[in-house]
């Protein structure tokens, strides 16, 4: 290791070597001596001085720690408001690199200077991250991609891939640490944490990975006429060079330009939770990194136009979380258990994505899911943010006990998610401080459902008509036996046998018809009840026909 590198590996132990003595002291010596009270009154502003510690700490070494500061800012399951608060706003932007290294590194890449390759390249960057920085550039004529030449190209950070490998390996002596503190260990797996986060970080500084994940996400929405995703240069990008379209516009976060530009904030707001409702429930797709600078609004037709028409546009795909099919049907428990206020089914999707630990108490959380159901469901964010502190102290007394225990746990495959859930949330009440999630996810809820029982329905009748078959084809194998039997020498000459076998076959027609009737008569119930009014009244004149020939069937 590098005299350099391993001075920033220590730096970071040592940092962190600081704040775990100081939690102990605190903690662990001075509250048991006596001093328990000063010690919990000073805690909050103790845990904020941590966080402007590690605030700094990030923006002047870079690398991994801006990404440790977004993800630390994510935990609100593990971390006291002072901390995430603190780390929440800890945007991914550190001094640029120099252009001379830069621009070494781009031609190492690419196999050719700049000058050759593009007709234009600015040596000032557009912006400056952890990892990498994104210039502007424009295509020669003869290179011009699927109708454009402007385009921008992301470059890592020279030796960037060492620097994240030291900073990775500092954290897991770091985690190593924690994990022999008893209340972290009991509820927190940090070495899988940071296996989770190591692998993030280095998908990260793979453009590959990144092309891949950008063009995966084009074909998502190509449909969508409201959202606008970059096109990838292949021919220009490589594991540590990425070339893609400029599409650079209106900052999501830039308000004033939004609304002079004729825009609707709220309607912007609409879009972008509709965009991740799609990504989460419907792709398993997710772009998780939706901080101000990832995300445009990109006007469209002539100022003046009113509504004026506009696009929502991404970068940066870095970052992405899939949704595995059982977790994405879990998601939608939650989402239509909040849609419809069910708080069963709210506490039903906690248990199949894990996020109860063993012994919660299930009836006191559907009890308190239930209370905040009937208290807060249909408020918007600034009537949320107006909530009496008298009722919120109620409620916390009201279920103390569940407070005190915490008895949640966030998964890992969902604590990428979670962290891109809280970002959206901030900036949709940015865009409109009256955004109203419940009006947001009721529609979406009710969408589920209803696909919920057409698939229901579809899968049921294609069981049913499997079962008809062979019902249907019962008399018939029942003859063809008979006539086996027949064929073989084997006469039947008793009059009460054939009696039998005829009433069997009566029977046997009678099952047949009451179980069609049975099926039609459900199936046009459920057709009706989904408002496919013309299949399920056909069904259910079906159903009547069956039945009269059941009651008037000749009966020998």
């Amino acid at each position: 290791m590098k005299p350099s590198l391993r001075g920033r590996y220590f730096r970071i132990l040592y940092f962190f070597a600081g704040v775990i003595a100081r939690f102990i002291l605190w903690e662990l010596v001075i509250a048991r001596v006596g001093l328990r009270k000063w010690a919990r009154r000073t805690r909050p502003e103790r845990f904020r001085r941590e966080a402007v510690r590690f605030r700094a700490l990030a923006i002047h070494m870079g690398g991994v720690m801006i990404k440790v500061g977004q993800f630390l800012s994510s935990r609100l399951d593990v971390l006291p408001p002072e901390v995430t608060d603190e780390l929440a706003n800890l945007q991914d932007e550190v001094p640029a690199e120099p252009y001379a290294a830069i621009k070494e590194l781009a031609e190492q890449e690419l196999g050719a200077s700049l000058t050759d390759k593009f007709e234009w390249f600015d040596e000032s960057p557009l912006a400056a991250a952890s990892l990498g920085q994104v210039h502007r550039a424009r295509l020669r004529l003869e290179d011009e991609a699927d109708g454009f030449r402007n385009v921008v190209v992301k470059v890592q950070r020279p030796h960037i891939a060492s620097i994240v490998e030291v900073d990775l390996s500092a954290l897991k002596r770091v985690g190593n640490w924690l994990m022999r503190y008893r209340p972290v260990r009991e509820h927190s797996d940090v070495p899988s944490l940071l296996r989770e986060f190591s692998s993030t970080v280095r998908e990260e500084i793979d453009y590959v990975h990144e092309a891949e994940n950008a063009e995966k996400f084009f074909e998502n929405f190509k449909d969508d006429p409201d959202v606008h995703v970059p096109r990838v240069v292949r021919s220009y990008s490589t594991l540590r060079v990425l070339t893609l379209e400029d599409v650079f516009a209106i900052k999501i976060t830039d308000y004033a330009a939004i609304t002079a530009a004729g825009i609707e904030r709220g309607d912007v707001a609409n879009k972008l939770l509709d965009t991740y409702l799609k990504q989460i429930f419907e792709d398993g797709f997710v772009h998780a990194d939706p901080h101000p600078g990832n995300l445009f609004v990109t006007p469209l037709d002539e100022e003046g136009e009113s509504p004026r028409k506009w696009k929502l546009t991404f970068v940066d795909f870095g970052m992405t979380a899939r949704v595995p099919e059982n977790v994405r049907d879990a998601l939608r428990e939650m989402l239509i258990g909040v849609g419809t206020k069910d708080a069963a089914r709210v506490v039903k999707s906690y248990q199949q994505l894990g996020m109860l630990l063993p012994g919660a108490d299930l009836k006191l959380i559907e009890q308190a899911e239930a209370q905040v159901f009937d208290r807060f469901w249909g408020m918007s964010m600034s009537e949320l943010r107006k909530t009496n502190p008298d009722e919120i102290r109620k409620f916390a007394h009201q279920y103390r006990d569940l407070i005190f225990s915490m008895p949640f746990q966030v998964p890992n495959d969902l604590i990428m998610l979670g962290r891109t859930v809280a970002i959206l949330s901030g900036m949709c009440t940015g865009l409109d401080p009256d955004f109203n999630l419940w009006n947001q996810l009721a529609p979406y809820a009710r969408k589920l459902i209803e696909k919920e029982a057409t698939k229901g329905i579809n899968d049921w009748l294609e069981e049913l008509g499997g079962m008809l078959q062979n019902l249907i084809a019962l008399p018939s194998q029942a003859s063809r036996v008979l006539a086996q039997t027949e064929g073989t020498g084997l006469l039947v000459q008793s009059p009460q046998m054939s009696r039998d076998v005829r009433s069997l076959t009566r029977s046997v027609d009678r099952l047949t018809g009451g179980i069609i009737f049975l099926g039609l008569l459900l199936g046009g119930v459920l057709l009706y009840n989904a408002d496919n009014i013309i299949y399920g009244e056909g069904m259910l004149v079906a159903a009547l026909l069956s039945l009269l020939w059941i009651l008037f069937a000749r009966r020998e």
